[in-house]
C-alpha cells in the first residue's frame, strides 16, 4: 500500500523516518512489521524513546524535516506534541511512537505486538535520495 507524494514505497519511507530518528539519536529504535495482521491499522509501527521532553520533541521534529524533504509527505495526525511525553506521528501506513523512556517503559508498547516481527533499516533493499 502506497500513500507517499512520489509514488515512493512503503518500506523507503520507513527507512527515511529510522534515519530522521537517528539524526537526533533517537534510542532503542523498533519497527514491527504489522503488514501480516489484518487487524493492524498500518503496515508498521516505529517506535523509539529520547531521553528528556525537549529529546523527544527534537527527535519527532527531525522524522518530519526528513520525511518532508525526502518524500514531500507530512504526517496526517500528530499527537502528543505539546507535552512530548508520546508523540506520535501518523503517516497512514506507518505510524512513528516517540517516547519518553519511563513512558515506554509502562506502556509496554512492543509487548502488545509481540507476535509481530521486528525489522532492521538495514533489512530494507532501498534506493536513497
Amino acid at each position: 500500500m502506497t500513500r507517499y507524494k512520489g509514488r515512493i514505497d512503503t518500506e523507503s519511507f520507513v527507512y527515511y523516518i529510522i534515519e530522521g530518528i537517528e539524526e537526533k539519536k533517537g534510542l532503542e529504535i523498533v519497527c514491527l512489521d504489522l503488514s501480516k495482521f489484518n487487524i493492524a491499522i498500518c503496515d508498521y509501527f516505529i517506535i523509539c524513546h529520547g531521553t528528556s521532553r525537549r529529546h523527544v520533541g527534537a527527535i519527532a521534529e527531525s522524522v518530519e524535516e526528513y520525511v518532508k524533504k525526502h518524500t514531500g509527505s507530512i504526517p496526517s495526525r500528530r499527537e502528543g506534541i505539546t507535552n512530548s511525553e508520546w508523540v506520535l506521528l501518523d503517516y497512514l501506513d506507518v505510524i512513528v511512537h516517540i517516547f519518553q523512556e519511563e513512558v515506554r517503559d509502562h506502556y509496554q508498547l512492543e509487548e502488545l505486538w509481540a507476535d509481530a516481527p521486528s525489522k532492521d533499516k538495514k533489512t530494507f533493499n532501498i534506493k536513497t535520495t
